[in-house]
């Protein structure tokens, strides 16, 4: 169990990696990333809810104070963009981007690493219940429009080749780091409630992000406007398929 665990784990982290490196390609061949950012806010909305919000309702039971916590996420965004790493430009209106870019790659970074990093803790929790596989699979589904959108976002912020690739790898690491997390403290926390509320909570970045940051990039530049429009509904649908075809296979 512990080899076919450690293949599961390596091949998600490739896989999230490759598919993170892909905007690099279009990176110096003049390719506008407005339609690659409109898809990745609609991957952004569709996982937070098609996925994370249902998901944390239904491992809550029912329950539904962990929902709180999609405001707290949000919030949670906001503060660390307005406080920690933005900066709050002090020129006229006119002359001011509010969110400037490199914070977006950073928010960006954190909010789908905390959820990633649950990714791993489901993973690690699927093979003790002899589910592996399955959940294997849901994981690679949507892990790899997430890592696309953060490599997207990473070249939009104009940071550098370097940079991104060891985001990229910090990124892709979570998912064995967050098994390994589950392995060592399995026996004392209750991880499936303390999941629906962390799933509760990544959705409210989700939320934030495409909302707050992605969409209004977007919607800054004057071409594509039907392109970027098809791209996120493009996005929010296959977070839905997603959905869909792992609810049929549980």
């Amino acid at each position: 169990m512990v080899l076919q665990f450690v293949l599961y784990s390596l091949a998600l982290s490739a896989a999230a990696l490759l598919s993170g490196s892909v905007p690099l390609l279009f990176e110096k061949k003049g390719f506008r990333t407005d339609i690659l950012l409109s898809f990745s806010a609609g991957i952004m909305l569709g996982a937070a809810f098609a996925q994370m919000i249902p998901e944390a309702i239904h491992i809550g039971h029912g329950n539904f104070w962990p929902l709180s916590f999609v405001l707290v996420g949000a919030l949670t965004m906001f503060l660390l963009e307005r406080f920690v790493i933005t900066h709050i430009c002090e020129e006229p209106e006119e002359g001011c981007e509010v969110h400037d870019h490199e914070s977006l790659g950073i928010a960006a970074f954190l909010g789908l690493s905390v959820h990633t990093l649950f990714d791993g803790v489901a993973l690690g929790s699927s093979f003790m219940a002899g589910i592996g596989l399955a959940v294997f699979a849901a994981i690679v589904a949507h892990k790899i429009p997430s890592s696309l959108a953060l490599g997207t976002i990473l070249v939009h912020a104009g940071y550098r080749r370097r940079t991104i690739l060891l985001l990229l790898t910090a990124f892709a690491l979570t998912v064995p780091l967050g098994s390994g997390i589950y392995f060592l403290i399995d026996r004392h926390l209750d991880f499936e409630h303390l999941t629906a509320w962390v799933l509760a909570f990544s959705a409210g970045t989700f939320l934030y992000l495409s909302l707050a940051d992605l969409l209004p990039q977007v919607h800054k530049k004057s071409g594509l406007r039907w392109p970027a429009l098809a791209a996120l509904f493009l996005g929010v649908v296959a977070m839905y398929a997603v959905r869909l075809v792992g609810h049929h296979h549980h």
